[in-house]
């Protein structure tokens, strides 16, 4: 048990490594393009929203004494599947989404032209909005609730971490899409790191390995069924992977320079059309 102790340590760290390592790529090279044209802000934007949901979560369920009180009542006495790299992992991934942001709605400070594709498509706009009403149904159903109600079985707050976790899959399932239909559109992943797609894939891997091994030693698979969001999430984002990898190096794969400068002409003129409103 010590070495699938030490190998769920090791793959924890590993994962949170290749997911944070992917958020860098769509900056720098913004930073070296001087501009963020090609892309669109939505998929910054609703990724800071998601992080922040993501580490509020993981953070509550970590040291909240109430929360982790009301998580063993509803799961057997056990705890929840928590660890501390997922706190790190998710206030990095916050931190980064929302410099990558600045970028496109304020360009100016970084020294960019303003492009197209600054303002979030209704969409996402949609899905924000959308989730912060729910959260806020949520509290006020708990709020409602007598004091001294049963957390197991009445409404309580871990029903409201709950929405919240579910606020970033629900983030998680449409963010990809904008990219994912740019890349359709212009027949090209040009401007659209592979290298953030193939890190993000070894880190859901891995971060679902963890999860089954933790579930394992636990003696009870209620690590994964009471912490839906981390299983779905690598599972969601590896689905979203494999379309990007078979886009880049089968459907749309680069064949010579005059492709090359056929994507960067699409990458640079009329994103706004292309939008999901």
């Amino acid at each position: 048990m010590a070495f699938l102790d030490f190998l769920s340590a090791v793959f924890g760290w590993i994962y949170t490594l290749s997911w944070s390592l992917s958020f860098y790529s769509q900056p720098l090279l913004n930073i070296r393009r001087k501009s963020s044209s090609g892309t669109t802000v939505d998929f910054p934007f609703i990724n800071t929203i998601g992080f922040l949901a993501y580490l509020i979560y993981n953070t509550v369920f970590y040291s909240s004494p109430v929360i982790r009180h009301q998580y063993a009542l509803r799961n057997n006495g056990h705890t929840p599947t928590v660890a501390l790299n997922d706190i790190v992992f998710a206030a990095h991934a916050f931190l980064v989404c929302a410099v990558l942001t600045t970028q496109y709605f304020m360009p100016s400070i970084w020294g960019f032209d303003r492009a197209t594709g600054t303002r979030p498509s209704r969409l996402i706009l949609g899905v924000v909005s959308g989730s912060f009403v729910a959260v806020a149904i949520i509290i006020f159903v708990v709020l409602s609730t007598p004091p001294d109600a049963d957390p197991k079985t009445a409404w309580a707050w871990l029903d409201v971490i709950y929405t919240i976790s579910y606020v970033k899959l629900l983030i998680t399932l449409v963010k990809y899409a904008p990219q994912l239909v740019f890349n359709f559109r212009n027949r090209s992943t040009k401007g659209w790191s592979i290298w953030q797609i193939l890190l993000d894939f070894l880190g859901g891997v891995l971060s679902i390995a963890q999860l089954v091994i933790d579930s394992y030693l636990q003696g009870d698979w209620s690590g994964i069924t009471g912490n839906p969001v981390k299983f779905a999430l690598g599972n969601v984002s590896m689905l979203y992977d494999v379309v990007f990898m078979a886009q880049h190096y089968v459907l749309y794969r680069d064949d010579g320079s005059a492709k090359d400068g056929e994507a960067d002409s699409l990458l640079e003129s009329g994103e706004d059309r292309r939008r999901l409103d």
